[in-house]
């Protein structure tokens, strides 16, 4: 079962009850709006103009009928003034929603331009642990169709809902002073309107919410497809990866159709309540019209005021999908927002000052899962400049001990010091700028070559990229590409070689000038050519730095000041290259199976991997 599939699952267990989570997901919506508090004036302001121009209309509208038409001696001349009343009422009408609608854009452009900023600087402060328990393709959801249905909801649906109540509001006042009679008919409908709007409210939030996970769970497969293209090639898996998305695909239309079903219910059910209204204030009017009791012209206000009564629901009923699916997006919006680090800096971390360079891990236990240890009791110090190198089966915890260091994770028990200062009382910062990584996948940014090098400090001149370029001996290659330094490189550096890329990774490396400097099996995925550059270039880097070198082909280790050979998260032997090949141990037993006294016709040891990694 992936885990697209699994998040599906997961989000069809959510409480379908959960109304006050409805609420104050609306409620923080709208602070968000206000926090905007000169736009929100304008905004009701000229909702307000807009909404008492309506209100107004119809009682016009019967006056004249009944003071300028039927009179003994109507005339022309009697309309003129009423006629221009009602055309400065319409011009008030659409300038009101002309800047309503206007100042609304310009009020939602300016918060989705902070949300998605809020949201990336979110997702690029929480901890490495919760990515490991979310889907890339889940968050993908989160910041761009989350974001968009929010964003369509607040840049009409708002200002439709609120001044839709606003002119309801005014125009039961309206008619509660032109007939109180005739107004409670028309209250009537109220109560039956409350009542259908809430019932399916409810249905519809646990719909959209629905529609809204099962859209993550889509874009999560979407991710992994695209990443995994080549993979779902080479093993055949197309039509079979076709048919899973099928699925997931199918499951989000059935939550897209039941939540527009649900939706769809809202508009009919409006309208009938409108015919009722209608009929029963004919009813009624007609009677006291006949009877004397009412001019004809309040009668025709009050049909008048019954159709703008039920045009805001009606606008409402329109935008109650965008409502619900907004409501839903803006849910799943604010817990990604509220997501917290789980590691964050003391209150008391200082600045990690310039170190020599001394790493220190003491009784070190550590586990991603608390119950299930990677690391067991794992101690060892690595001097100031010296290079300690670390080999071992996959699954030995050899990564572990990287992810500790940089502090991306705490450890359970124990302690990991730089120069004799635990790692979690400095910041963050300041102890990763000290530290340069070079991992056996290396990501490239869709930039320029010289910018992807510059990553490793941003205030880096030209001139020191090129230097750093320069000593890893990148440069050749990158003046045979199109316009050199000021190449862009496509997603992922995918037009360079896996060897090229590397060779980037180590230049971003040695422009940051770390003090430490780790690299994650750098040589597990090149050529043997390329292994001999890269061995070449790493000794020049290793070179009055302190490094640890986690291997995958041990050739790359042999001048290695300490060698730390793990199995099962407990360190099982120690020493130099030449002490751990006479203990005959792990180290030699893994030497022996990788090497096989193979050599290659240019005298370098086979690039096969074994199992050292």
């Amino acid at each position: 079962m992936s885990r697209a599939t699994r998040s599906f699952e997961l989000a069809a267990q959510v409480d379908e009850t959960d109304s006050r989570s409805l609420r104050e997901t609306a409620w923080r919506v709208m602070r968000l709006v206000v926090g905007y508090r000169l736009n929100s004036v304008i905004v009701m302001a000229t909702m307000a103009l807009a909404s008492g121009a309506i209100a107004f209309g119809p009682f016009m509208i019967g006056w004249t009928i009944d003071n300028r038409i039927l009179i003994e001696a109507p005339t022309v001349q009697g309309l003129y003034l009423p006629l221009a009343i009602l055309l400065v009422n319409y011009g008030l009408q659409y300038l009101g929603f002309r800047w309503q609608f206007y100042t609304m854009g310009l009020l939602t452009g300016k918060l989705m331009t902070k949300l998605r900023a809020d949201i990336f600087v979110r997702i690029q402060s929480l901890s490495l642990s919760y990515f490991d328990k979310n889907d890339a393709g889940d968050l993908m959801s989160k910041l761009v169709n989350d974001v968009d249905v929010l964003n369509q909801f607040l840049s009409q649906g708002l200002t439709q809902l609120i001044g839709g109540l606003v002119r309801m509001l005014l125009l039961l006042g309206a008619m509660a002073v032109l007939d109180w009679r005739m107004a409670l008919i028309s209250l009537c409908a109220v109560p039956l309107i409350l009542l259908v709007s809430t019932r399916l409210a409810a249905m519809a939030r646990v719909a959209y919410r629905r529609s809204r996970q099962s859209l993550g769970a889509v874009s999560t497969e979407l991710e992994e497809g695209i990443a995994g293209v080549k993979v779902a090639q080479a093993f055949n898996r197309v039509e079979a990866n076709q048919r899973h998305f099928d699925r997931l695909n199918r499951d989000n239309l059935e939550a897209n159709v039941g939540a527009v079903s649900i939706s769809a219910a809202f508009a009919p059910a409006i309208e009938s309540l409108n015919a009722l209204t209608t009929a029963a204030v004919i009813g009624l009017g007609g009677w006291l019209v006949l009877e004397g009791r009412l001019t004809l012209g309040v009668l025709i206000s009050f049909l008048e005021y019954i159709r703008r009564f039920f045009f805001p629901l009606q606008e409402i009923s329109q935008q109650w999908n965008v409502l619900q699916g907004a409501l839903a997006g803006a849910e799943r919006t604010f817990e990604l927002l509220d997501q917290q680090p789980d590691l964050e800096d003391t209150p008391n971390a200082v600045e990690l000052p310039a170190v020599g360079g001394e790493v220190e891990f003491d009784g070190v236990t550590f586990g991603y899962d608390p119950d299930e240890p990677v690391l067991r009791d794992v101690s060892f110090r690595v001097g100031a400049g010296q290079t300690c190198a670390v080999v071992g089966p996959t699954g030995a915890g050899k990564t572990s001990l990287i992810n500790l260091l940089a502090r991306f994770y705490d450890v359970q028990s124990g302690s990991v010091r730089v120069d004799g200062i635990d790692v979690r009382d400095v910041t963050q910062d300041s102890l990763r700028r000290q530290i340069g990584v070079v991992l056996q996948e290396n990501f490239m940014f869709s930039d320029t070559v010289q910018e992807n090098i510059r990553y490793g400090r941003l205030e880096a001149t030209d001139a020191e990229v090129a230097e750093a370029a320069q000593l890893v001996e990148a440069e050749p290659f990158i003046f045979e590409l199109e316009d050199g330094y000021l190449t862009e490189l496509g997603e992922r550096g995918g037009t360079l070689s896996q060897g090229q890329r590397q060779l980037l990774s180590f230049a971003r490396a040695l422009v940051a000038d770390p003090r430490i400097l780790v690299l994650d099996e750098a040589t597990a995925s090149v050529d043997t050519r390329t292994e001999v550059v890269i061995q070449n270039v790493m000794q020049r880097m290793l070179r009055n730095r302190t490094s640890i070198v986690i291997a995958h082909r041990l050739s790359t280790i042999r001048n290695a000041d300490m060698v730390l050979v793990m199995d099962h998260g407990r360190i099982v032997e120690r020493g130099t290259h030449d002490e751990l090949m006479v203990l005959g141990g792990l180290y030699a037993d893994l030497h022996t199976r990788q090497f096989s006294d193979v050599v290659s016709p240019n005298g370098v040891p086979p690039a096969e991997p074994a199992t050292a990694a």
